[in-house]
């Protein structure tokens, strides 16, 4: 990629690789059965209160492989089509941290658990690449440093909170593919959405639970022709996506700039390791960048090496999650869906999982009305209750019978928000789930949320509306031409049918009763 800023001779292209980490949301550690805070139910968990004494790295203390810990990754490893190696070993990876407490981390070396494969990634624009996936080796997580008291209050020292510590972590390492930090970014969009909907992770970027690290340097060539490459610079743990796009950005600028003062170029021992200054938008050296020997890399005697049978890939096959890029095609090619209701389903895997369920073998017509009713008036009442769209207790069952009533003409919309209400409630009443529950309709039809389709009944309280000195002034500008009157006797006859009256039959009624009248 050319860079129009650059110097007069010069042109630059941007060579960028990703380094993700991503909490795998075990219940428990990797090495022990303390609870995992990358699990919801740990996830405002005290500080220092998710501890063993393989966590805070006691002697005599051995750990032990969290076997589920290892199905995920593999699961991940699947969607990217990695080879998978029959056998794979741990590592300790030597570097004294306050919050790494056995000053080693349990890691993958030369055979990691998951080795070369791949991630398409498509574009808003529709165009698509592909990015070539090194490995993605299975470890532990340090702990954190925390630079101010509970509270907010201010602190001399550094706090050590080790309840990270020993949670499952996949690192997923690219080759150096991107070449933009746009599409950077939309990697890690990628990833992270995959990583989600393979319920791996929640990969909450606030939390930390997925952080990114772009390592990046830039091609130079001159006027004649001849290349010069830049030191690599990884800028570590970034947790939001305008933070990679700036840090890539900035690291542009300032290794051309650094380039024209000093010469340096890519070579041993010249790596370094960055910050990122989410406020003043720069980063910032941490340190020069060891090498893998500078690790001092060893097989960790504690750990036996893991097998993977053609029987276990084979079971994770059977059970993987829908992919991510396979929804996004069925929801918008063969549904038809609209590219903001794709979006907004895909957001949240649960939710795209009630739209599946719900709209199991349906014409898209009928997947259509069941996206309507998720994204809109069920979305309204989670908001209003704070809780998200599947934590309203309305199973999938519930919302096809619902979504049948609605294409049958027997609901309205008035009546879909009141019976969502109704459904909600029934789920959340504990005595109500011990109790045979009568169908959607029934509910429906006991609370008199159906449409009524008695032509009297109708008729009838189109005539009292009609009659009614409160409505002379409306019906007047109907008689005179203005057709939007037609609106306020409409609503007055759904009000005096507490929402039954059908709403599509009444203003062709109304408008002939109009035209039938004799002249004055």
């Amino acid at each position: 990629m050319d860079d129009p800023g650059a110097p007069h001779g010069l042109s630059t292209t941007l060579v960028i690789g990703m380094e993700v980490h991503v909490e795998l949301a075990t219940r428990s550690k990797m090495w022990t059965s303390a609870p995992n805070l990358a699990h919801p139910d740990h996830f405002d968990a005290e500080p220092n209160t998710l501890l063993s004494p393989v966590v805070v790295g006691l002697p005599g203390t051995l750990p032990v492989i969290n076997a589920a810990a290892v199905d995920l990754s593999l699961r991940v490893g699947l969607a990217m089509e990695c080879e998978i190696p029959d056998r794979c070993k741990w590592d300790r990876k030597s570097y004294g941290y306050p919050d790494l407490p056995k000053n080693y981390q349990i890691s993958q070396y030369d055979q990691p658990l998951c080795g070369p494969g791949a991630l398409a990634v498509t574009r808003d624009d529709g165009s698509s690449f592909t990015v070539q996936i090194t490995r993605a080796h299975l470890e532990e997580d340090a702990g954190k440093l925390l630079h101010e008291l509970p509270g907010g209050g201010s602190s001399e020292g550094s706090l050590v909170d080790l309840n990270r510590a020993g949670t499952p972590l996949l690192e997923i390492v690219t080759e150096p593919d991107l070449r933009s930090a746009d599409d950077a970014v939309r990697f890690c969009q990628t990833l992270r959405e995959l990583v989600r909907h393979l319920r791996v992770s929640h990969a909450i970027m606030q939390r930390g639970q997925i952080r990114f690290e772009p390592n990046i340097n830039v091609v130079i060539t001159d006027a004649q022709g001849r290349a010069f490459k830049t030191p690599i610079v990884e800028v570590k743990n970034l947790n939001s996506y305008n933070a990679v796009h700036g840090a890539i950005e900035y690291e542009h600028g300032r290794q051309v700039e650094a380039w024209l003062e000093d010469g340096r170029v890519m070579g041993a021992g010249s790596k370094a390791t960055r910050g990122w200054d989410d406020g003043a938008h720069v980063t910032t050296l941490q340190r020069e960048k060891e090498d893998a020997h500078d690790y001092r890399y060893f097989p960790d005697p504690d750990l036996v090496v893991v097998e993977v049978s053609s029987e276990q890939l084979e079971r994770l096959r059977r059970s993987q999650p829908p992919l991510p890029s396979h929804r996004r095609v069925r929801y918008a090619e063969q549904l038809g869906l609209k590219p903001a209701d794709v979006e907004s389903l895909m957001a949240e895997p649960r939710v795209a999982d009630l739209m599946d369920e719900a709209a199991a073998d349906a014409k898209p017509a009928f997947a259509q009305r069941v996206a309507g009713v998720l994204l809109n008036p069920m979305s309204k009442l989670a908001n209003e209750r704070g809780v998200a769209v599947p934590d309203l207790g309305i199973d999938a069952g519930s919302l096809n019978e619902l979504v049948r009533l609605l294409e049958a003409d027997r609901l309205n919309n008035r009546g879909v928000a009141s019976l969502l209400v109704l459904l909600a409630d029934r789920s959340a009443d504990r005595k109500a789930q011990d109790q045979e529950r009568p169908s959607v309709a029934a509910l429906a039809e006991e609370h008199q949320l159906l449409q009524v389709d008695d032509e009297s009944a109708v008729d009838a309280w189109v005539q009292t509306v009609l009659e009614d000195p409160k409505n002379t002034k409306a019906l007047d500008d109907l008689r005179a031409g203005k057709q939007k009157a037609v609106g306020a006797l409409v609503g007055q006859v759904m009000k005096l049918s507490g929402g039954q009256a059908n709403p599509k039959t009444l203003t062709p009624k109304i408008l002939a009763r109009v035209a039938a009248e004799p002249d004055a």
